[in-house]
């Protein structure tokens, strides 16, 4: 068979194998895509509540995750450790700096609030005293 059939699709065609891994392909981006708009909405949620960007627990459960579903779909070990390791490390420096602007963007309206709370305290004492 000519290199030129082989490219076609020859021998029963590949364009149907192209087109499902095109559509997978589709699906992963669409699903990191959402991953990674979840986490923008944790890096807000952990900001609000003062929680902490890298909570180990939690990662070394996703890890635990990523590893038993791959074994399940029979990937690669290694495969599934350097994805979660990629995943992981996108979205923690992503979540990283989007915390980092939230408080660099909160740190001129937080450092306001607190100058009137501690001027309408003293304004109270000032006048618990004169009372």
């Amino acid at each position: 068979m000519s290199a030129n059939a082989q490219s076609n699709g020859g021998a029963g065609g590949l364009d149907r194998f192209r087109v499902r891994l095109d559509e997978i392909d589709d699906a992963l981006a669409f699903l990191l895509g959402e991953r990674f708009q979840i986490c923008r909405e944790v890096a807000y949620y952990k900001s609000e509540h003062e929680i902490s960007m890298m909570q180990p627990g939690r990662v070394e459960q996703v890890r635990a995750r990523y590893l038993e579903r791959g074994a399940e779909v029979d990937l690669p070990a290694e495969f599934s450790a350097d994805l979660f390791e990629l995943v992981i490390a996108a979205t923690c420096k992503m979540e990283d700096e989007l915390m980092d602007a939230i408080a660099a963007e909160a740190g001129p309206q937080a450092e306001a609030k607190a100058g009137d709370e501690a001027e309408a305290g003293a304004g109270a004492e000032a006048g618990a005293t004169e009372q």
